[in-house]
């Protein structure tokens, strides 16, 4: 796994904002924008759904992206693909190597059936974004458009029978990734809460957000 830091300085951030665990952020940015994802105390997870600012029904597809690339994890170089087949992100610095595109995002259904029927009303990813949409009505998004997103710090990988297997994630404290944006653009962020898988060490924490100016 190739490695990279950013040459980016924190005190030259237009935005920065620590997201508490089982939190949501949504936030505009411009083409050109760099935004970091930063794991504060390692082994969390970040599931992210990406849009089009100019019109939304264009968003982040995980069937473009995985083509586009030849590989199911996202790493230094990918290209996050959208529904019309455009670059809408690059991922340009990482501390992390790794991140997962199939495991999806946790909600009260994936609670129920990956763990017990108790599990259900647990808060999970799905309920942030319910919420942030609710919250933020005026850019026109709806449940209809929580559809693929990217786990990052996630680590899911795949077993030679063809399965997903959460596991203990490959990340750890301070480590970030960072992805230049190539269009105008949504970002909605849930800091998963999830307790029942390894992928946030069974202690979900916060995370921190950052952005850039072209």
């Amino acid at each position: 796994m190739k490695l990279k830091p950013s040459d980016r300085h924190p005190r030259d951030a237009r935005l920065t904002r620590v997201i508490g665990a089982g939190d949501y952020w949504l936030e505009t940015m411009a083409a050109g924008e760099h935004l970091r994802i930063v794991d504060l105390e390692g082994n969390q997870s970040a599931d992210v759904l990406f849009y089009s600012a100019a019109d939304p029904a264009e968003r982040y597809s995980v069937v473009d992206t995985l083509r586009a690339n030849g590989n199911v994890f996202l790493a230094l170089g990918s290209k996050l693909m959208s529904t019309e087949d455009r670059v809408m992100l690059e991922i340009t610095a990482d501390l992390v190597g790794r991140h997962d595109t199939l495991g999806g995002a946790c909600a009260s259904e994936s609670n129920t059936v990956r763990y017990d029927l108790e599990k259900r009303t647990m808060h999970a990813c799905r309920d942030s974004w319910l919420l942030a949409i609710a919250e933020h009505e005026g850019l026109g998004l709806t449940k209809r458009d929580l559809t693929h997103n990217v786990n990052f710090f996630m680590n899911v990988p795949i077993t030679l029978d063809g399965q997903l297997a959460f596991a203990d994630g490959l990340s750890g404290p301070g480590r970030y990734v960072e992805l230049l944006a190539r269009m105008d653009l949504i970002v909605l962020l849930s800091n998963c809460p999830q307790l029942n898988n390894p992928c946030n060490a069974y202690n979900p924490t916060p995370i921190e957000v950052s952005l850039w100016s072209a």
